[in-house]
Order: structure tokens, then C-alpha cells, then sequence
């Protein structure tokens, strides 16, 4: 194997630094405040890998000391109920942070159970207030996987002021409020997306590039400017049970600066972010 230029970004160690400041600030809480963080994860049918990830969250509050409430609902709950169940989780004080997992059964309003969390329990950062935030820099909580990436970027000392950074994927939990964080840090924004023509006109002129397509090998060495930071928020399992990202990872890696490797790079922030943003909705209260 031809050694890589790139430095390999590892999200598992600076996801491991960042709970252990999580975890001294919950315990500042419960011995200063006598506040324990709470956070309450809906799980609507039972998709499995929906399934996977509520409980690899209740896992992670568990190590954190944050406690963790799981509401399980099957598939054939109406919209009118499942809202009443987030009003009932808004009202109670020992819960700081709700969570619905997505994505919901196609019958349920989305849009109407996301405004339905309280802005101040919005943890996820999906609540329109907190969307709209993103535009004009005052947003409570921030989507936790581009919260993740900044807290990446930021951890390496990769300036973003000034860069120019092109997002492959528009989705409204990664690419769009990926954009509107980088534009409040100065960056200039290209975002592509299914109907993009010519995909590598834009990702060769990419100081940071951020892939968020879901189409493994999508990012090719001869789409990346040599010297980029490549960062890849893509998932996908392959036929023969392999987890991979969206780029290229050992070809582009000969050319890049910094890329993040899948699995181990932005996934473990996702997490970690989700619970930064529980202890800070607990100080909040606090």
C-alpha cells in the first residue's frame, strides 16, 4: 500500500477528549446544582437501524452520566398523539433534551412533531427556531453532525475564514445548515447536490470539502485539489457488509491535506454533539 499524504482526522479520540469534558460538567451540575441531565429518545416502529442508533445514544449518555428516557411507539401512531407525547416531555422538568429519532413512518407529519419540541429541548437542532438561528448566528442548538464537523475542523487548526468549501449533498440535517455554519464563519459556500452538473468543476476548487451524498466512491482522486481537507459524513453499507463513506478514501487520500476516515471520523462527533448539546440545555436551566 502507497503511503497516504493525508493526516487521517480521528474522530473516535476527539470525540473521547470532548466527553470527558462532558462528563466533568455533568458532575459540576449534580454536586453544584443537584441537576442530573436528562435527555428522552422517541423510537417510532421499529426500524432496525433506527433501532442501532437509539441504542448506541443511550449508550453514550449512560457513559457521559447523563440519564437517558426511552419512549418506544409502533409504527401506526398518529401525528395528534405522538405530539401530545412530546408536549408531556416538553412539561417535565427532569428532561432537558428530546430527541425524535428519524426518519418517521410516512403518515406522520414531520414538520409538525419537529416544531412540536420545545426550542429550549431541541437537542437535535431541527426545530425551525433553531434552523432559522443558523441564518443570523444565534441559534440555541446546532445540528449535531455539522456541529460535529466544525469541532473537527476547529480541533486540527484548519482555518475556515477566507476558504473556499464546497458541501456534496443538500439535505436539511447535514448539507444546508453545513452552509449557513460556515457562512457565519467567514467561509465561501458552493453546496451541489443531485441536480448539479458536472460535480467536479465544483469539488476541484474545494480548499474543504464536505461529502454528505450517500453514494459510496462518489469523490474520485481527480475531483480534489490536491492539498484539500476532505471530509466525508457518508454512511453505506456495501453488499458484503462493509461500512464505507462517500469518497474515494485511499486514492484521494495521496492528494489530500486531512481526511476523515469511515467509519471513526464524523461519526462519533454526532453523538458526542448530541450530548454537548443536553448538558448545555441542563446549564441552561441551571
Amino acid at each position: 500500500m502507497v503511503d497516504r499524504k493525508a493526516r487521517i482526522i480521528d474522530g473516535l479520540a476527539v470525540a473521547h477528549s470532548l466527553r470527558t469534558d462532558i462528563r466533568r460538567r455533568v458532575a459540576d451540575l449534580q454536586s453544584s446544582r443537584g441537576i442530573m441531565p436528562g435527555l428522552a429518545v422517541v423510537l417510532v416502529g421499529d426500524d432496525p437501524a433506527s433501532a442501532v442508533y437509539v441504542r448506541n445514544k443511550i449508550r453514550a449518555c449512560a457513559e457521559a452520566g447523563i440519564r437517558s428516557f426511552e419512549y418506544r411507539r409502533p409504527a401506526s401512531i398518529d401525528t395528534a398523539t405522538l405530539v401530545a407525547l412530546i408536549e408531556d416531555l416538553n412539561a417535565n422538568p427532569e428532561i432537558h433534551g428530546v430527541l425524535v429519532q428519524l426518519p418517521l413512518p410516512k403518515h406522520i407529519e414531520m414538520r409538525k412533531v419537529l416544531e412540536s419540541i420545545s426550542v429550549e429541548k431541541d437537542v437535535d437542532g431541527f426545530h425551525l427556531y433553531n434552523v432559522g438561528g443558523l441564518v443570523v448566528g444565534n441559534t440555541i442548538f446546532s445540528p449535531c453532525t455539522p456541529y460535529g464537523v466544525t469541532k473537527l475542523l476547529e480541533h486540527e487548526n484548519i482555518p475556515v475564514a477566507g476558504q473556499n468549501i464546497v458541501i456534496v449533498g443538500a439535505s436539511n440535517i447535514v448539507g444546508k445548515p453545513m452552509a449557513l455554519m460556515l457562512m457565519q464563519r467567514d467561509a465561501t459556500v458552493a453546496v451541489c447536490h443531485a441536480k448539479t452538473r458536472d460535480l467536479a468543476q465544483f469539488t476541484i476548487l474545494a480548499d474543504i470539502l464536505i461529502v454528505a451524498a450517500g453514494k459510496p466512491n462518489l469523490i474520485l482522486p481527480q475531483m480534489v485539489k490536491t492539498g484539500a481537507v476532505v471530509v466525508d459524513v457518508g454512511i453505506n453499507r456495501l453488499p458484503d457488509g462493509r461500512i464505507t463513506g462517500d469518497v474515494d478514501f485511499e486514492g484521494v487520500a495521496q492528494k489530500a491535506s486531512f481526511i476523515t476516515p469511515v467509519p471513526g471520523g464524523v461519526g462519533p462527533m454526532t453523538v458526542t454533539m448530541l450530548l454537548e448539546n443536553t448538558v448545555a440545555a441542563a446549564e441552561r436551566v441551571a
